[in-house]
């Protein structure tokens, strides 16, 4: 077990959590059940023999670190991955729902890991019958805005960027309020933005973490490449520190990327519901493990 200060939490939360998971703990001294709390986690911690770190962090004291996470009540527990959140729960839960929580995310003990599913395509449509299936639908059903993202998506994945400009535009100030379509103009935007240097950027950010602009700039490449979690990764980077930086921005392009990459969901027997991708179900955890509270 670890106390983190805003002094070394890139060292010790974040830069650790990139060999061992960690698990932070935001409590506050007067709370009661963070001491109910506390001496659990430590308990599964000894228990768990170094398949994750235990990190706790004194709300009152670190309040920017606490503001950052979004933290509105204590005990909050929060577990990182890689550098970034993927999963977290509120309140003095038992010894068995804590382990039960940590066996969903950590690696086996028998020091195997589950190789990590590949992010999901949004459909490439190469074959021309089912991208005239698309086109025809769209032009059938104006109003369906469905149908229309649909349609510019697969336009987009073929990097036929002036058709998808063209039949986006009359539907373009439906974005405001339709958040497929706003995901459609951020893309367009994101494709239209001058090509970064990739190494340069990661350069920078090595240098300050802080350094949003080549965060931002990071992901916009990923997009353009279609490495759709390397791009969610970096925008992480960014809420992790600042949800609401450039009015909501990175958080915005997270969910466009949602959008993008969610695959049409299989069909299941009537009364029963569809499984979630597993790699957009993950990447929606993380997101809600930082921007929601």
């Amino acid at each position: 077990m670890i106390d983190v200060t805003i002094a070394n939490f890139e060292t010790d939360v974040i830069e650790a959590s990139k060999t061992t998971p960690v698990l932070v703990d935001f409590w506050a001294p007067w709370c009661g059940p963070c001491k109910t709390l506390g001496p659990l986690l430590e308990k599964v911690e000894a228990d768990y023999g170094g398949r994750f770190i235990l990190a706790k962090i004194d709300s009152d004291q670190e309040q920017q670190l606490a503001g950052a996470f979004g933290i509105r009540s204590i005990p909050t527990c929060v577990l990182l991955m890689g550098g970034q959140p993927v999963d977290g729960f509120t309140g003095a839960i038992p010894e068995g729902q804590i382990k039960a929580f940590l066996d969903k995310h950590l690696p086996p003990d028998d020091g195997t890991e589950e190789p990590e599913a590949e992010a999901p395509e949004a459909p490439p449509v190469s074959d021309e019958d089912a991208l005239s299936a698309l086109a025809q639908a769209a032009v059938a059903n104006p109003n369906d805005d469905d149908a229309q993202f649909k349609y510019i998506r697969a336009l987009l994945l073929m990097n036929n960027i002036a058709q998808a400009k063209a039949v986006f535009e009359p539907h373009k100030t439906k974005a405001l309020a339709i958040q497929k379509l706003a995901s459609i103009e951020l893309w367009l935007a994101t494709l239209e933005a001058p090509a970064g240097n990739e190494a340069a950027l990661l350069q920078a950010i090595d240098s300050n973490k802080r350094d949003f602009e080549s965060h931002y700039a990071l992901a916009q490449q990923c997009m353009r490449e279609t490495r759709w979690t390397d791009a969610m990764d970096a925008l992480l980077e960014i809420l992790m520190r600042d949800k609401t930086w450039q009015n909501d921005l990175a958080r915005r392009a997270y969910v466009a990327i949602l959008d993008i990459i969610t695959p049409e969901p299989p069909k299941v027997a009537e009364g029963q519901t569809p499984p979630e991708d597993p790699v957009v179900a993950r990447y929606r955890r993380r997101l809600s493990s930082v921007v929601l509270s």
